[in-house]
């Protein structure tokens, strides 16, 4: 399956940027996002929404493993075995990086199952992009090292030494 991610003239004109911030609960605007990602993204929406839920970075430190060198601290993750998004606190879902960070959870939430993928950094750099477009229709840029993600998603072996 090819990545396919729409520009936003190709996927609704019409459609408010800014609708995500009249999301009066988290389900709201995962809805929001959803209907975003519906119009952009290769992968259907899954039948039920993921749970989200509020950790601290430490929690967050415990449960992730070290993947993109260079892309600082954790500040989500899915969890496929639960369905469940794990948001980083401080988050807000006024801030616009915020809730850019639960699209790409999101992603990952359609990702899964919906294709094989060569290894579990493969879905990554499809996520960052559209979390990318998102924040592009803002009028803003994820703040990501594109090279580290790059590397990472091809899953090629890591430190790599001759004898």
């Amino acid at each position: 399956m090819s990545t396919l991610i729409l520009s936003p003239q190709e996927a609704d004109a019409d459609a408010d940027p800014l609708e995500w911030r009249h999301s009066a609960t988290i389900s709201v605007l995962v809805e929001t996002l959803e209907t975003w990602l519906d119009a952009r993204a290769p992968w259907p929406r899954k039948a039920s929404e993921p749970e989200v839920r509020l950790i601290s970075q430490s929690s967050a430190d415990a449960r992730s493993s070290p993947r993109f060198a260079g892309t600082g601290p954790t500040r989500g993750l899915y969890d496929a075995e639960t369905d469940t998004i794990y948001l980083v606190r401080p988050w807000d879902r006024r801030d616009p990086v915020d809730v850019s960070i639960l699209l790409h959870e999101i992603v990952h939430h359609r990702q899964d199952g919906a294709q094989h993928w060569v290894c579990p950094e493969a879905q990554e750099l499809s996520a960052y992009r559209l979390q990318d477009a998102w924040l592009a229709e803002l009028g803003l840029q994820a703040d990501v090292n594109w090279i580290a993600i790059v590397l990472a998603s091809g899953c090629s072996p890591h430190d790599i030494h001759p004898d």
